[in-house]
């Protein structure tokens, strides 16, 4: 993916990756929400430099791959779900996002 396309918190789908632009440094984690499986590469990266799933705003550390926050609701709900919010974050705490390195290769980004 050339790095004139990956402005910063931009966030895009390379394959089964989800890559973005945080804080000037490419990253790289699997695409699949741990909570409902949503794509993340339709999130955002929020301002602590999370990337943020676009159904439920489930935040995760992109150099960690951990779930740190949500979700926010579940299925097509959006709000609190007490509970079940916790449910998830545990079993998230086992199964977090593959992390890989992207680095910048002259004007790409590469998934290794």
């Amino acid at each position: 993916m050339p790095a004139r396309d990956l402005p910063p918190g931009a966030v895009r789908r390379v394959g089964p990756w989800t890559v973005g632009n945080r804080g000037g440094e490419p990253f790289a984690v699997s695409s699949r929400c741990r909570h409902q499986l949503a794509d993340l590469s339709k999130g955002t990266i929020d301002a602590d430099g999370c990337l943020v799933c676009p159904w439920h705003q489930a935040k995760y550390d992109v150099t960690t791959g951990s779930m740190v926050a949500g979700p926010k609701g579940l299925l097509g709900y959006h709000g609190p779900t007490p509970g079940y919010t916790q449910l998830v974050r545990g079993y998230a705490s086992l199964l977090k996002l593959r992390v890989r390195r992207a680095i910048r290769r002259g004007d790409d980004v590469v998934v290794e």
